[in-house]
């Protein structure tokens, strides 16, 4: 699994960091959590190729967080992108989306075979048979969610076990990965011996919310909490309230409440552009294991 950070400012972007957006890699899945504007520069810059990209999700639909989406599905339609493109966020997505490809003639929802989901309450978005996607409605001026992806726990085969009762490769296995005891030419062979537990990997992405109690449902327990921290709480708290936004402060409050194990904090405001030492210090002072989010930043997981 492997995250790539392709704008972390916020709503102003600056010199040395884009608009919103992420994108999460796992098997064939290359998932992008939110499209600011200039998302599909990043994508060349990066040198990444957008149309690997099977799934949109839109935290809530504020220019910062979607203004690259005309250009980036222009991209994918003028080079005959194949796949079905899910494309999940909050209440009014398809409206927004409708409008977009009205808009934008050349964009062709036909030729790019689109699939909106419009997400309404907390609710598992997405289940395959390796993970799934969880959604958290947020508090903000728009509608707006946070997502989880939650990669589920696997059993991984000991085959120098396997090998010294003498069991070879074959269907038999599958039911050993998934936890459950076998026999094998009269021999059994217990999974609890035969395999290890590998546990999932859960990524949480909180962004523009006031803080509220299901920032800490979604991220609890998580691998990496990725936060935005719009202000810095000492100095401007009634701001980031106005404004319906989290504090690093507050980022970091949310890490610990849930028992995450990394904090990386994004979505920082232009007016900290030469300071933002200043928002990791806070945050580390209430979650030690926190990180500063710049662009074409990798994290491996």
């Amino acid at each position: 699994m492997e995250i790539i950070f392709l704008g972390t400012s916020e709503a102003t972007p600056t010199a040395e960091k884009n608009q919103t957006a992420i994108l999460l890699k796992y098997n064939n899945e290359n998932i992008l959590v939110d499209c600011g504007e200039g998302t599909q520069r990043q994508f060349k810059i990066a040198k990444l190729n957008p149309c690997k990209l099977t799934r949109i999700l839109i935290t809530h639909w504020h220019g910062d967080h979607v203004l690259g989406l005309p250009g980036l599905l222009q991209t994918l339609a003028l080079n005959n992108y194949s796949k079905i493109l899910h494309i999940y966020g909050p209440k009014g997505t398809k409206y927004f989306l409708t409008l977009l490809l009205k808009t934008f003639a050349f964009i062709s929802r036909e030729k790019l075979k689109l699939e909106i989901h419009e997400i309404l309450k907390k609710e598992t978005i997405l289940e395959t048979k390796d993970f799934k996607i969880e959604a958290y409605p947020m508090k903000h001026f728009a509608p707006c969610l946070a997502y989880s992806f939650i990669e589920k726990d696997r059993y991984k085969i000991n085959i120098e076990y396997l090998k010294i009762h003498g069991i070879k490769e074959g269907p038999w296995l599958k039911e050993l990965q998934k936890g459950k005891d076998i026999a094998v030419n009269g021999k059994k062979i217990l999974a609890s011996k035969a395999t290890t537990l590998k546990k999932g990997k859960k990524i949480t992405f909180i962004f523009d919310t006031l803080l509220n109690e299901n920032c800490v449902k979604a991220a609890e327990n998580a691998d990496l909490l990725i936060a935005e921290a719009t202000f810095f709480d000492k100095e401007h708290a009634d701001l980031a309230k106005e404004r319906r936004h989290l504090t690093a402060k507050q980022a970091a409050t949310i890490a610990k409440k849930a028992k995450a194990k990394e904090l990386i904090l994004t979505h920082i405001s232009q007016r900290y552009s030469k300071k933002e030492q200043l928002l990791l210090e806070e945050a580390k002072k209430i979650f030690k294991n926190t990180k500063l989010a710049n662009d074409f930043m990798k994290i491996l997981l």
